[in-house]
């Protein structure tokens, strides 16, 4: 990107919506323009730009288009086609260019692709005007910022502890998507702020529960926007940061619960079997409620663990996630790398390659864990075995023959014994 007044494509921002927004360089840029093409000339800044231009919109693209996602990439494409006149081209949007704008983010990735230089002018964006509206301090309090048409496929980033403001809510429609969307961390009663024409003399502002977000059409405009004030601590449990926040608060010298606090990872051991049996249990029953409780329980030690090695200094939760998800991505090079498969026989082969390789020289059995039930053990071992090529276990038969000859004489060997349970975990 190149900020030179000569960039062939400059995109410049019009502000939130009040004209006495619209920042002196922009103004300028305009007019000494011949022409500017606006994303959408139904923004309330347009009706007071410079005169001299002819102002062009891509409003028509909005009818052509069936989704929002079909009208930015055709407004893009037209722009980059604008662009490589030897005029070049002025466009504009509202806000700021880098706010919520899609278009300019495909522009951005098109024209560096093409080597079209471009040319930011930086606007008063709706987020401005939002934290002059609520007398919020967007760095200090950890405002979070996403975007509505966005929100189903991005809603695992909502951090319910944080204040958040979900832009672009259009319609009714969007605001109904966004519900479904945000229900799935916040209680139905969550207070929502719906504010309309932020930073201008007409704004409009609302407060409603989350679970009546959508009934009301009227409350929304194409300069629509939603303000979710945090979450308390106790209130955020549909998160894994809120369990994360629990169990630390548990740990808590300060307030915390005695019970926690004398707790270590050997103390914690017998706890972690229990769980996991439990959610054996639940899982061969089926019930989905269960499962859910069950595996809550078992993913409670995991993080109470985490918490104690972050109290000790010795890891944290981030050295648990960072360890299995590049165990993932490393022995799956399949879905992240390059490597081709035919089926899940070979996606196992790879996977056994690439342990042998992590492994390196330590011995066949060292990965074999001592606290294993004894069977489970047993076929553990034999799993290896057969796997690092050491032969084929026994199978029951055999054990059994070799158990009945060895009793003959009414006598059996714990040698014979052995080769007998060392079948049944066979078979």
């Amino acid at each position: 990107m190149t900020p030179t007044s000569s960039a062939p494509l400059t995109v410049a921002g019009l502000g939130p919506g009040n004209p006495g927004l619209l920042t002196i360089e922009a103004r300028d840029l305009f007019s000494g323009a011949d022409e500017v093409w606006l994303r959408t000339s139904r923004h309330p800044t347009v009706a007071s730009l410079p005169q001299g231009p002819r102002y062009e919109s891509f409003d028509a693209e909005y009818d052509a288009a069936a989704t929002f996602e079909e009208v930015y990439a055709r407004i893009a494409e037209r722009v980059l086609a604008l662009a490589r006149r030897p005029e070049g081209v002025i466009y504009a949007v509202p806000g700021h260019p880098l706010f919520g704008e899609a278009t300019v983010q495909r522009l951005l990735s098109d024209a560096q692709d093409a080597g079209i230089a471009v040319r930011i002018v930086a606007g008063v964006s709706f987020v401005d005007a939002l934290a002059a509206e609520l007398s919020i301090d967007p760095a200090a309090d950890g405002l979070l910022l996403l975007d509505a048409l966005q929100l189903g496929e991005h809603r695992r980033l909502l951090v319910p502890q944080r204040p958040t403001i979900i832009a672009q809510v259009y319609n009714q429609q969007a605001a109904s998507q966004a519900k479904l969307a945000l229900l799935d961390v916040y209680p139905p009663e969550h207070p929502v702020t719906v504010i309309s024409a932020a930073g201008e003399a007409g704004v409009m502002r609302n407060d409603v529960p989350l679970r009546a977000l959508d009934h009301d059409a009227g409350m929304y405009t194409h300069l629509t926007s939603l303000y979710l004030p945090p979450l308390s601590l106790v209130d955020d449990i549909r998160t894994f940061e809120g369990l994360r926040a629990v169990v630390a608060r548990l740990r808590s010298p300060d307030g915390g619960c005695p019970w926690d606090l004398e707790q270590t990872h050997d103390s914690l051991k017998r706890f972690l079997l229990e769980e996991a049996y439990e959610a054996l249990d639940a899982l061969d029953g089926g019930e989905p409620a269960t499962m859910a409780e069950e595996l809550g329980d078992l993913l409670m030690q995991v993080v109470l663990h985490a918490q104690l090695g972050e109290d000790e200094g010795t890891f944290g939760i981030e050295d648990v996630l960072a360890a299995i998800a590049a165990k993932l991505i490393r022995r799956h090079p399949h879905v992240f790398g390059d490597v081709k498969v035919d089926g899940a026989g070979e996606v196992l082969r790879n996977w056994e390659t690439l342990k042998k390789a992590e492994r390196g020289d330590a011995p066949l059995l060292d990965a074999v864990p001592l606290a294993m039930p004894a069977l489970a053990q047993a076929q553990s071992v034999q799993g290896r075995a057969t796997k690092a090529g050491l032969g084929d276990p026994p199978t029951a038969g055999a054990a059994l023959a070799a158990l009945f000859a060895s009793t003959a004489g009414g006598t059996a060997t714990l040698e014979s014994m052995g080769e007998m349970l060392f079948g049944i975990v066979a078979l």
